[in-house]
Formats: C-alpha cells, structure tokens, sequence
C-alpha cells in the first residue's frame, strides 16, 4: 500500500473542449496545469487514478541542486526559486522548508569529483561547498562514524511529497483548471501532423496541445502516436519512520542510507546505492541506449526477472479509443516494496547515529522511477506531432525540478520566454544520432 496522499476531489464533468489536455496529475502536471491555467488557458488536467498517486507521492522529498547534472543547473537553480515562493503563491501547505543536502565522499576520487563539481555549479549561480571535521560535525551532530567530506549545498531544501502536488492542484483549479481524477486518457488522436483531441474514458476533449506528463506511463502513451522514446522503470523503495528526538536537520546521502526529516517528525529513509530495475520486454529493445548508464552504476542496479515482464508485454498490444485502456486497468502502480535493502539502510542509519535507535517503521512502499538513457529529463515538444508536449524520463529527481518544469511546459505551449533553456531536454536528442550519456562521476 502506498504513502496516504491529501485527496483531490474530481470535477464533475468533462469538457468538449480545451486549450490544452495534461495527461498525469504528478508534479509536473499539476505544476503545468498551475502555470497554464495563470495565463488564461483553458486546462483539462487528466489523471487515470489520484493525484500524485505513483512517483510524485513516493519519492525521498528532496528538493536540490547538489550533485545535479550540469545541463540541469539552470532549471533547478529556477525551480528553487519557485518552491521557496510556493506556498504563498498558492495559498498552500506543500512542507517546503530549506534544510540544506550533504553528500558524502567516502574516499578521494568522490571527494575530487564533488569538489570539481562545486566549481561547474558556482559558473550556474548555484553556491555549494565542501565541508569536513567540525564543520561538517555542526551539520550532521550525533554521526558516530562521518565521512571525511561531504558535499554541502545550503540552499537546497524538502517538501511532502504527499502534500505538495494535490495542493498545486487545488491552486490550478482555483484558478480555472479543470482537475478530473479516475480518468484516464486513452489515446491522443492526431490528424495532418497535428493533435486534434484527447480522448478520455469519460469522453472526447478536442484540444490543440496535449502535455503527456505520465511518469512511468509516458512511453506507453507515446507509442501510440508513433514515437518510440528510450525509457524504462525502475523500481525505488522507502520507509518513513515513527518521530526521532534529535536527529539531523539536513538531508543526506550515503552509500548505504539516505534520509531526510520529515514534518511529523518522522524521516523519510532510502538505500543509497541499491535501486532494482525489472527486467521487461522494453529491457532489450533499449538494450544499446542504456548501456553506459547500466556499466556506469552497475553495482547499485539490481536486475530482475518477474511479473512484470508478462505485463508489460500484454499492456504493449494496442486498443481502440472506445475499449478499455490499459490504464483503467492500472489505476495506481504499487509495487511491493523491496524491504531487505530498507531494512539494511535502516540498520546501518542506527549505528551511525544513535538518535534513532529507538525509532520504529511505520511503513514501506516502492515506486516506479521513469528514467531516461542520460538521466536527464525530457521537456519538448514532439517534432513529429504539432502540439504534442512532453514531459518525463526524470530519472528519480523530479520532484525538486517539478515547478520549475511545469513553467518550462507553461512556456513551451504558449510560446513564452522559456524559464531555462529547453535544448538540453529536447526529445529529439534520442534520434539524431547524438547518443546522450549520463553524466560521469555524479
């Protein structure tokens, strides 16, 4: 069962027509719709179960420029800015708060690559250093054994995961969207190379602009209008804990736990080197693009072979807009967590800091990561399809960039000044033969 997310009540009826449909009600579509729906559009936000039902209410809640890739700097230095005004602009509760991120460097050549880091990121705007003995003891008090260094940005921070996106929904509505939960959006139907409607369970929206913001979903919504995006799921799990007195302000990252404090006092506990990838039919057709990420963090992937597989291969196989969608299939995905790597990461957390040696589980759960070849999201429009916008592949890093993505998408559909660049999240990256890598050393 999943973390308890603030509900969001549907909206009654589905409209005809719209400026723009959002298939996915996460951060980034919610986030979308708010920004969309500021500029006097008419928006129809779609999402098959509840807001923030899968990735967007399961993640660790960090919100951070530490250790990001550089083609992301700009963006998330962006999209800071934009939490740390969050909750007054919308009138809102979303738990943001600036706590600060530590990484830690466990030996020299992370310490020299963190350092390096430091300086690409100064060239962005972005202040991080790297802090040692009694500074990094002020950070991180009661640490029985700390690192010798640690990456420290100060200006990163966290919010509830569970709260944020349903409250970004609710400022949407408030200000014109149409927010419909438990409906999912069967298909994109396109004519002349352009979008001509979003078709919906609940009936057909005509629209020029559809944003597939769909998670772990996307590529399946895409190949249907024949793209074929390299992206495949990982399989990411956590645990949130009974309150801790004492226990760290900061956020930070280990090889074997990563945490972070959480607003009833609880913290938010994750491995940090073991995430499991499901071994599915896709696995071996993106076999090729995903290889230098598969070498580059080979020991903290685990691949497996399950349920998953036979799954995916039935969701493959296409429908017709008036049948069932794969979708109402799958409201929610919920997979079961992977509960030996938390209860590792949790039992090297207390002998590292005896503050938590009397803190309990209170529960567990996993989610879906979208991930991309290179890490890097995709933030563009379709070149094959006019009014076709994407948004996924954040490869386990997006609910930080969320806001600062969904103004991206606010920009690229009305043809604003862009908040960040757009080209480094073009989708055509995948196809020009340009073989986008991760990025070495983060």
């Amino acid at each position: 069962m999943g973390p308890q997310v603030v509900p969001v009540a549907s909206d009654s009826s589905c409209p005809t027509h719209a400026d723009v449909v959002i298939v996915g009600g996460g951060i980034i579509g919610t986030s979308s719709a708010l920004y969309l729906a500021e500029r006097g559009l008419k928006v129809v936000l779609c999402e098959k179960g509840h807001i923030a039902g899968e990735q967007s209410s399961r993640n660790w809640g960090w919100c951070r420029q530490a250790k990001r890739d550089p083609r992301e700097f700009e963006l998330i230095r962006e999209a800071l800015r934009l939490w740390r005004g969050m909750d007054a602009h919308i009138g809102a509760a979303t738990g943001f708060t600036t706590t600060g991120i530590l990484f830690a460097a466990n030996d020299a050549k992370k310490e020299a690559s963190f350092a390096d880091w430091v300086k690409e990121a100064a060239g962005a705007g972005i202040h991080a250093e790297m802090l040692s003995g009694s500074r990094l003891a002020e950070q991180m008090p009661g640490d029985t054994k700390p690192p010798p260094a640690a990456l420290w940005c100060a200006s990163d921070g966290r919010a509830e995961p569970q709260k944020a996106a349903p409250a970004i929904a609710e400022a949407a509505r408030k200000r014109g969207a149409i927010i419909l939960t438990d409906c999912a959006v069967r298909g994109v139907e396109t004519g002349g190379g352009k979008v001509i409607a979003a078709v919906t369970e609940r009936g057909r929206i005509v629209t020029p602009n559809v944003v597939v913001a769909g998670g772990a979903w996307t590529r399946r919504v895409l190949r249907d209008v024949g793209i074929d995006l390299p992206q495949l799921k990982v399989r990411a799990s956590v645990l949130r804990t009974s309150p801790v007195e004492g226990g760290p302000t900061p956020a930070l990252w280990d090889h074997d736990f990563a945490f972070r404090r959480r607003e009833d006092g609880g913290y938010t506990i994750a491995n940090g080197h073991v995430n499991v990838v499901p071994i599915v039919p896709d696995s071996f057709r993106f076999a090729l693009p995903f290889l230098p990420a598969l070498q580059m963090e080979f020991a903290s992937l685990r691949l497996r072979l399950g349920p998953r597989f036979v799954t995916e291969w039935r969701e493959s196989a296409p429908r017709p807009f008036d049948q069932p969608s794969v979708y109402e299939a799958a409201r929610v995905l919920d997979p079961a967590p992977d509960q030996g790597y938390l209860d590792q990461a949790f039992a090297a957390l207390k002998r590292r800091f005896p503050a938590f040696s009397g803190a309990r589980i209170v529960q567990s759960w996993a989610g879906f990561i979208d991930a991309t070849p290179d890490a890097v999201p995709v933030i563009s429009p379709a070149d094959t399809v006019s009014g076709l916008i994407v948004a996924t592949g954040f490869s386990g890093h997006g609910f930080g960039i969320g806001p600062g993505a969904g103004h991206l998408v606010a920009d690229l559909v009305t043809g604003a000044t862009p908040i960040a660049d757009p080209a480094p999240y073009r989708l055509s990256r995948f196809f020009d033969g340009s073989r986008p890598r991760p990025m070495a050393g983060l």
